[in-house]
């Protein structure tokens, strides 16, 4: 029973040299220069950290820092999963990532349809009037297209006062041919 127990610690420390590890979540962990928490403390690392294993010594394992420094940590404290520290910080990552891209897909699909839009605009107005436009997959796009330039020129204020114009007009036809109407009903006499 000794002797399985042992061999199962033995394949442990081995498949946990070279293999890359990382400090726990939520974690504030002392490197120390000796195998155990007494000696003196040689840097401290967070969640997260990631750290290269060297070898397995009971309790302790002895981990190499990426600057170099080479030290004992309690093995409790390590992981061979990545953290949701890590995990997060690649989505977090990822996703700012996709949102840098979008506007610019955005941008483009933009410039292309005004490209688009300018080849048919020109090409309404290469084509000589009365003929049918080249383009003919929207007719009102051209023909709006082609007269936009002349709603451009119209002031604002004029165009406000011409609507209220032809409301005024409306109602007042509305109104004198229901008059109309209720006089020739009733004999000549506004009844109302």
């Amino acid at each position: 029973m000794k002797r399985t127990a042992g061999l199962l610690l033995l394949m442990t420390a081995v498949r946990a040299m070279g293999a890359t590890a990382y400090v726990s979540d939520e974690l504030v962990l002392g490197v120390y220069a000796e195998e155990n928490s007494q000696g003196q403390r040689l840097a401290t690392l967070h969640s997260g950290a990631t750290l290269e294993t060297i070898s397995v010594s009971g309790e302790f394992t002895q981990v190499r820092l990426p600057d170099g420094t080479t030290g004992w940590v309690k093995s409790s404290y390590l992981t061979t999963k990545e953290p949701a520290v890590v995990r997060v910080k690649q989505l977090e990552e990822e996703l700012d990532r996709s949102r840098a891209t979008t506007p610019a897909l955005a941008e483009a699909a933009a410039r292309n349809e005004v490209l688009q839009l300018r080849r048919e605009l020109d090409e309404a107005r290469a084509a000589p009037r009365g003929a049918a436009a080249p383009n003919t997959s929207a007719p009102d796009s051209v023909a709006t297209a082609s007269t936009l330039p002349m709603l451009r020129s119209v002031p604002a204020w004029l165009a406000g006062a011409s609507v209220l114009a032809a409301l005024a007009a409306g109602f007042w036809l509305g109104y004198a041919t229901l008059a109309r109407r209720v006089r020739s009903r009733f004999g000549g006499l506004k009844v109302y």
